[in-house]
This record gives structure tokens, sequence and C-alpha cells, in this order.
């Protein structure tokens, strides 16, 4: 008997362990494949982890891992805890040195080349993590949950990010399609560079309801002319602000060239500037950017109970 109730304590302790312990995924050693195509074996849960990309740096914050990060790249700016972790230079001009010096388990990085065969060249173990669209941002959030052995906020936000799509795409869904001209840089008012097809923009325009005016250009980032963008008469323009939070043109500098002032969108205010970092860097803060983006394109669907974009109409 006392054998008997020995075993069932026994089996009652394991299954409140399993209660306890079961929401939290444990994390699992193994080979995981990153957006190069390349097995990186991760045997333990990293400790120090370095940031290659602000995108990466918002993905390590989301999922609770700012104290394992040890540091960051020269654009890493949000949150604004990200600022303080030491720099370690950018993907194209990396300070190996500061690297090594901060040992880090595990870097994060982007894909240029030179950079990580250096690190292959160091030993440091890295992975790429670059995604190409929506769906590989997701992916890209599961793969880093389960590697630091964050699956579990890992999972729920995706689940949030999926039901903030979603709420976006069912409110445009029947709505008409509305021509959107999106300016990346306007340096060259003549020949301004925008979004083509395969870029985070142009998604996000579709998504949004709108039709990407250059979707059928060549490339994800193009220079398109104003012969093209007067022929297309696009009926919203959207400037992205650049570093610093600038755009390279505004609502006003439009209006005063004689030809953009003769469009429909700048003669009737219809001139948007959106955050670039929203819009163009491959992390959790996409949504927000698919949020104002649909905002700008279909006001009327879009209460301000609903969402409230941080976007300023320039006209």
């Amino acid at each position: 008997m006392k054998l008997m109730r020995l075993g069932i304590s026994v089996i009652l302790l394991s299954l409140l362990v399993i209660m306890f312990t079961g929401c939290q995924p444990e994390f699992v050693p193994g080979t995981y494949i990153d957006d190069m195509g390349r097995e990186v074996n991760i045997d333990k849960v990293p400790q120090r982890i370095v940031s290659f990309g602000p995108s990466i740096t918002e993905t390590l914050f989301a999922l609770g891992l700012e104290e394992k990060v040890v540091g960051v790249s020269d654009y890493c700016d949000y949150p604004e805890e990200a600022k303080l972790k030491p720099k370690i230079g950018d993907a194209f001009n990396p300070s190996l040195e500061r690297i090594v010096e901060l040992e880090p388990d595990l870097v994060l990085t982007l894909e240029q080349e030179q950079l990580n065969r250096e690190l292959d060249t160091l030993e440091i173990k890295y992975m790429v993590m670059e995604p190409k669209d929506i769906d590989g941002i997701l992916r890209n959030i599961e793969l880093l949950g389960k590697v630091t052995g964050t699956g579990e906020r890992a999972e729920q936000l995706i689940s949030d990010m999926q039901e903030d799509i979603s709420n976006v795409t069912n409110r445009v869904e029947n709505a008409p399609k509305v021509g959107v001209f999106y300016i990346i840089d306007a340096t060259d008012p003549n020949n301004p560079w925008t979004a083509g097809p395969g870029s985070f923009v142009d998604a996000l325009i579709t998504m949004a309801g709108g039709e990407n005016i250059a979707a059928q250009a060549q490339g994800d980032w193009v220079q398109f002319s104003l012969e093209q963008i007067v022929s297309s008469a696009p009926e919203v323009i959207i400037i992205q602000t650049m570093v610093g939070g600038i755009p390279t043109i505004s609502a006003e500098g439009l209006e005063e060239h004689s030809v953009w002032q003769e469009m429909a969108a700048v003669k009737e205010g219809r001139v948007f500037i959106i955050d670039g970092d929203l819009v163009s860097r491959p992390g959790p803060r996409i949504i927000q950017g698919l949020e104002e983006m649909a905002k700008v394109i279909h006001p009327e669907l879009f209460t301000t109970e609903v969402l409230e974009p941080e976007l300023v109409e320039l006209g």
C-alpha cells in the first residue's frame, strides 16, 4: 500500500509539473534553418545576442529578450532602450573588434556576404534574418521564439499581428481600389524613387485596399519618371520619411513643382507622410504600417475609435 501511495504521489507530482510548465514551451536544442537556407545548430538558449538589423532588434525586444541583447547596429533605434545598447556598426561597416569583445553566443544578421564570411572566419555562430514578405516576418518571429525559448510569447505576438492584419483586410475587402504613388526619395522630383513589386510597401498598399501604380515596374525599388506618374493619375500620394524622420520632399514641395502641382492628388490635398520605419522594417511594427496605410487610402472605412495612426496631412 505504501508503494502504491508513493507511486500515486509521484504521478500527481508529475502532473502538477506538467500543468505549471507545459504552458511555457521549453527550449529544444536542434538545427534551425535561417533565411539563407543555412542550417544552424543551436544547442542551448543564447544568453548574449548581437543584432545587426533594426527589425531584428525590435523583434527581440517584443519577445522580452532585451536583457540578452548585448549589442546592436548603429541604426537600431526602437524601442528607446535599444539606443542604450553597445553599438557594433552596421552590416556593411561592422566593428568586428567590438563584436568579439561582446562575446556573443549568437549574432542575428542580414544577407551581407562580407560580414557573414568574417563571422564564419571568427567562428561566431550567426543566423541570417531577412524575410521577403509578411509571412516571412511571422516565420522569423516563430523561429526566434524557438531559438530563444520564448515560444509562447512569440505565438501570442504572431496571433495579435494576424488578428490586426485581418481587421484591416476585412474592412477594405469590398472597397474600390485606390491608385497610390509611393515616394521613397524625391531628391530628384522628376525621377523619384518608389516601391516596386515584391517590396513590403507594395504588399502593404495592396493589403490596405490600394493599387500601387508602380506594381508593374522592374525591381523592389525603382525610379519612376514624372511622365509615368502623370499618366497613371494617382488618387493618393504617400511620402515616406527617411533617416531622422524627414521626407525628401513635402507637399509644399510638390505644390511648387510645375508638373506635380497639376495632379489631382496634390491639388485636392491627398498627399500624406508616413513613418518609413513602420513600412520598411520587417518586424512587428509592420502591422502599424499597414494600419496607417489603410487609414490614408480608405479613411472613410476607419473611425478614430478603430485606428489612430500617426499620420500628418501635408496640404
